[in-house]
């Protein structure tokens, strides 16, 4: 991997660092990076937030600002120098041999611009082409990133396509100039796990068929453990450990990567039979860093007084692999973490069941019977307006049925729009319901928050998926915890301060944290605030919506512990809504899997996960990025996009997609026009499907260890 050895590899970056100015002096934000990356060859570079993952990738470009510079170093391209070129000399490479995937496409497209027209001047700026072979050249390739419908998207602008459809599009963007090299930062952050599989698929198509080579910047082990030949962990500016990303993998040779690896729910792992390993303190600001000594010592099990007192050299673990630290090699004999296998369970008897087919605990907290949640549609037609027309309704929640035992943790899991956050804000009153039954501690519910009593809001909390936006930037840490238990008179008034003092050290952040505001706290600390704060009124249930798909995997990890540790202490009932399957895996209890606001499948956790399972939970399993390079996984891919809620499939809603249906007579004519029954796989574990049971037990597991 080392440039010198390597003298065709399409980038080599070489003891490259990067500051930034600021008042005082320079701050490293990088420091002697170097990595290589070769035809058709991607390179993996992870690591938590602050590490300076994407500094490396806009340096390699010179895209640092007015007050970001190259210190040292070298970045040579296609043999030729890019440190110290010209901004002009850049902008001919940028976008042309050199092309860049944002985590966000919407920063990357113009919202105001058709999305044919961004596509072609990519080409027009680069090459003398005439605008009608560009806009050929650009549907050629909208389809050739399986874009449906090519033609018409070419119509469109950013607003009018899905979150998947926008990364296509940045994807397609990125590749009509054929670049070398494609640089990809945290490009399937924001998806869900069936398009994330589908834009990785469609990585490893265009890295075959151009010979890209791609740097690949994610946060995600699963995705960087599939897509990358190599890979570099990143700590605080500083390549640490880099090598063949199976040898990483099963044999990590720093600390830090070794802590990376605990910190993630192995597909399987429940959290009854594992735990989850968060590394201690956070990445040092560039400002706090040492110069002369392990910058990773502070947060290191293995650190002595030889790490602080000089940096460590880099230990040649074989195999191309090196590592940043004096105790490499007992790190290594250490070895990774197994992945555990799924395997076939025994049919065993049968509880009775509800009228609906799902069965339910006795005495539950909350039990929810064909819950329905409907928005009606307006059309803007003359008809309408007149009242004449026919009342359309989306059907965002549509007949669900839930029940959820004291203590116990339910983990709802699908794709985006069908339906998870909604059922979730009706249970907790923040939209009508429209019809249904709702019992929680055994009072009725089925009404708004505005109508509820005391009590149940007390008792029904809920955490967000973004703490920014529910936590008030003019008010103090303490002073939001303790609103909610002035309301509620959890304590005296007196005993209020002392309180909230509890709350933050049941969360790990300390009475210092107190008069803090949230514009001093890390993304980590504020939602560990959302969380205090949801512990205020002492409730029984808490319901948390996305509560770490945007932390870093070791607060990941400290938050998923906490909420167990809080769950343990004080009986309390979770639902909890992810879309990365391993972590409701390990977290949940029991799973129910939603589709187009009905439930597919539902039932305690180890049965979703092994079969025999609904095709559509068998299809979200086959597309979870897999923190193991050598697992073997089924690649079942979902076409087309799920249907709209205003108008859904009739007979089984997912039998558009479905691919298992061809296994019935007449190709599954059945599934169009009638109504899947609930069959009983388990106790407790129901699936909504008219493929018979002795069909989907045939079937073998998603993923398999190596």
């Amino acid at each position: 991997m080392d440039s010198e050895a390597d003298s065709g590899a399409i980038l080599a970056v070489e003891n490259l660092s990067i500051a930034y100015k600021t008042r005082k002096r320079l701050l490293a934000a990088a420091r002697e990076v170097t990595f290589d990356v070769g035809p058709g060859q991607t390179i993996g570079i992870v690591g938590e937030s602050g590490c300076g993952k994407s500094t490396v990738a806009f340096g390699i470009v010179n895209f640092l600002g007015t007050n970001g510079r190259i210190t040292k170093g070298s970045v040579r391209f296609e043999g030729q120098e890019l440190v110290g070129k010209s901004q002009k000399e850049l902008n001919r490479l940028r976008g042309d041999r050199i092309a860049m995937v944002y985590q966000d496409p919407m920063a990357a497209l113009n919202p105001t611009v058709r999305i044919g027209v961004q596509l072609y001047e990519v080409l027009t700026a680069h090459r003398e082409i005439r605008k009608e072979e560009a806009r050929a050249r650009s549907v050629a390739m909208l389809r050739r990133v399986h874009m449906p419908d090519a033609e018409d998207m070419m119509n469109r602008y950013p607003h009018q396509l899905s979150g998947g459809q926008q990364q296509r599009v940045v994807i397609a963007m990125a590749m009509l100039n054929e670049p070398a090299l494609l640089i990809m930062d945290e490009p399937t952050t924001a998806l869900d796990v069936t398009v994330e599989a589908a834009v990785l698929d469609l990585v490893e198509d265009l890295k075959r068929d151009f010979d890209t080579g791609i740097l690949f910047i994610s946060h995600n082990l699963g995705v960087v453990a599939r897509v990358s030949d190599h890979l570099c962990v990143m700590y605080a500016g500083e390549v640490v450990e880099k090598g063949p990303v199976g040898e990483i993998f099963h044999h990590p040779s720093h600390p830090y990567t070794r802590g990376l690896l605990k910190c993630v729910p192995k597909l399987g792992a429940s959290k009854s039979a594992s735990r989850l390993y968060p590394i201690p303190g956070r990445v040092p600001a560039p400002a706090d860093r040492p110069i002369d000594e392990c910058v990773f010592a502070p947060r290191c099990d293995y650190s002595t007084e030889k790490c602080t007192a000089s940096r460590p050299d880099l230990f040649d673990a074989g195999d191309d692999h090196i590592a940043r630290c004096f105790y490499a090699e007992k790190v290594k004999r250490a070895g990774g973490s197994p992945l555990p296998v799924q395997k076939k369970r025994s049919a065993s008897k049968k509880p009775e069941t509800r009228e609906d087919g799902l069965s339910c605990k006795e005495d539950p907290l909350l039990d929810v019977e064909n819950l329905k949640v409907y928005y009606e549609q307006e059309s803007g037609s003359l008809k309408s307006l007149l009242g004449m027309g026919e009342e359309q309704f989306v059907r965002a929640v549509d007949n669900i049925s839930i029940c959820l035992s004291k203590g116990k943790t339910l983990g709802i899991v699908g794709e985006s729009g069908c339906g998870k956050s909604t059922l979730v804000k009706g249970l907790i009153g923040l939209e009508e319901i429209t019809d249904g039954e709702m019992v929680f501690l055994s009072m009725d519910v089925a009404e708004p928050v505005s109508k509820r009593n005391q009590v149940v809001i007390r008792e029904m909390q809920m955490v967000f998926q973004n703490p920014d936006a529910t936590l008030n930037p003019a008010y103090s840490v303490g002073r939001q915890i303790a609103r909610p238990i002035r309301r509620f008179k959890t304590v005296k008034k007196e005993q209020v301060y002392g309180e909230v003092v509890r709350l933050l050290q049941s969360v790990r952040l300390g009475e210092s944290y107190y008069n803090r505001y949230p514009r001093q706290l890390s993304g980590g600390e504020k939602q560990r605030v959302g969380i205090a704060r949801a512990l205020a009124s002492r409730p029984d249930l808490v319901i948390c919506d996305e509560p770490v798909s945007a932390l870093d995997v070791s607060v990941q990890a400290a938050v998923l512990n906490l909420l167990l540790e809080i769950q343990k202490i004080f009986g309390t009932s979770l639902i909890f809504i992810a879309h990365d399957l391993s972590v409701v895996r390990f977290f949940s209890d029991d799973v129910a899997v939603m589709y187009l606001g009905q439930i597919m499948e539902m039932g305690p956790a180890e049965t979703i996960y092994a079969p025999p399972y609904h095709p559509y939970t068998e299809a979200l399993l086959s597309a979870v990025p897999v923190p193991d390079p050598d697992a073997e996984q089924k690649h079942i891919r979902l076409s087309g996009n799920v249907p709209s809620a205003l108008n859904p499939p009739s007979g089984c809603r997912f039998h558009t997609r479905c691919p298992r249906r061809k296994l019935l007579p007449g190709n599954g004519k059945i599934c169009e026009i009638e109504i899947p029954p609930w069959q009983e796989a388990a106790p407790g574990h129901h699936i909504l499907c008219h493929i018979p049971l002795e069909v989907l037990n045939e079937f073998d597991a998603v993923i398999h260890a190596a």
